[in-house]
């Protein structure tokens, strides 16, 4: 109760999130990716894998960002490079409790809680950072470590959570080093926290690594705050695909397939109709207006604009160009980079735009190319015509 109003308890977490700092893990090599690009660079839906945790940290305006690099570091950095995030080279990679050891050298001065996040987990939702904030608690109640945790249909490769006698959390347990009964157990570690930067800062450095990948471990503070007494938390995230790692290019797939689904019915509830959303690939910001019409086998990519009442027509493929309101493009038409369309123009089947501004009422029936040119409102196009350098 504020001035005699109730503040809903989902902006004092929001609000809260702001004396919380990140730390950002995207060190890793990515074997399994098999590929010469860094695991967090490889695209989704249009955008890199590392965005995406990056635009949940800036939604919630959690400062400062700490990103952890290490194999590639150069080209990560240079993708980012007019992001708000500050850069930490982890060399070598000796596991998440090293990787976090290496950025709290950034963190001098800070005092309140760290927010952990995977550069690989790239469907993590802002309602699960804040049910994580809300476990975490506040005051003399606050947890020193919460953590989020799931169940998963195969859990091999997570760490399992191992609970007492009273429900509470004692210790994680890595797969790699678990027994065949505690690999039975079905609660797994997400590798999301949020953690007492005092606690972390004080117990980092015990961590040890005789384990069987002979490296760090960041859950092992889990059982050194069990031991100390101190409150543990959790959040259950019930979507165990939003905190699914990607790890090799069949997850990739998955995860840009749910993120496709996110994508399109945030559009189809905005207003915009969607005849296929399954056979419709439109990229992470792109922007469409209402009552505009997207057909099945459609391409919207990079910084694509739609106007309102437009209609994208089967298999055209769109790409960073700037459609007006009323306008009709395709079937299988082509409208490349810098194109603008401007309001009522129609470009028919197998027509193809490259950085040209094409006017008002402007009509290209059919079979046409239309390179680094400008038509001014309502001109005719022949079919067959070919138009370079010309205005």
């Amino acid at each position: 109760m504020r001035n005699g109003l109730i503040v809903p308890l989902c902006c004092y977490i929001f609000n809260k999130m702001k004396n919380t700092a990140a730390i950002l893990l995207a060190a890793g090599k990515g074997t399994r990716m098999k590929s010469a690009l860094p695991k967090v660079l490889h695209p989704i839906c249009g955008n890199p894998m590392l965005s995406y945790p990056l635009e949940i940290l800036k939604e919630l305006k959690i400062r400062p960002v700490l990103c952890v690099v290490g194999h590639e570091a150069d080209l990560i950095k240079d993708d980012f490079r007019e992001a708000a995030v500050d850069f930490v080279i982890q060399s070598p990679q000796l596991g998440t409790g090293h990787a976090v050891t290496c950025a709290i050298a950034g963190l001098k001065g800070f005092s309140g809680d760290l927010l952990i996040l995977s550069g690989d987990v790239p469907l993590i939702t802002t309602d699960t950072i804040k049910g994580l904030k809300k476990a975490h608690g506040r005051g003399k109640k606050k947890a020193a470590i919460s953590l989020v945790t799931a169940r998963p249909d195969c859990p091999a490769g997570y760490g399992r959570i191992k609970r007492d006698d009273d429900g509470n959390i004692a210790t994680i347990v890595e797969h790699k080093d678990a027994t065949t009964d505690e690999r039975q157990i079905s609660e797994v570690n997400a590798g999301i926290y949020l953690i007492d930067s005092e606690f972390l800062k004080k117990n980092i450095k015990k961590i040890k690594s005789d384990n069987a990948q002979g490296e760090y471990y960041l859950p092992d503070l889990v059982s050194m705050a069990s031991n100390a007494g101190l409150r543990i938390a959790s959040y259950n995230c019930k979507d165990t695909l939003e905190v699914m790692g990607i790890n090799n290019r069949v997850e990739l797939a998955t995860a840009t397939k749910i993120m496709r689904q996110r994508i399109n019915t945030e559009l189809m509830l905005s207003g915009v109709t969607i005849i296929d959303p399954e056979n419709t690939y439109i990229d992470k910001g792109v922007k469409i207006g209402r009552d505009t019409v997207i057909e099945p086998g459609v391409h919207l990519i990079g910084e694509t604009t739609i106007g309102n009442c437009s209609t994208i027509r089967a298999n055209s493929v769109v790409e960073s160009a700037r459609l007006g309101d009323d306008v009709t493009a395709g079937p299988f038409a082509r409208l490349r980079p810098d194109t603008i369309v401007k309001k009522g123009a129609r470009l028919g089947n197998f027509v193809e735009v490259k950085n040209s501004t094409i006017g008002q009422g402007v009509k290209a029936g059919h079979l046409s190319y239309l390179g680094d040119s400008v038509l001014e409102k309502n001109v005719n196009i022949g079919a067959g015509t070919i138009t370079c350098n010309y205005d």
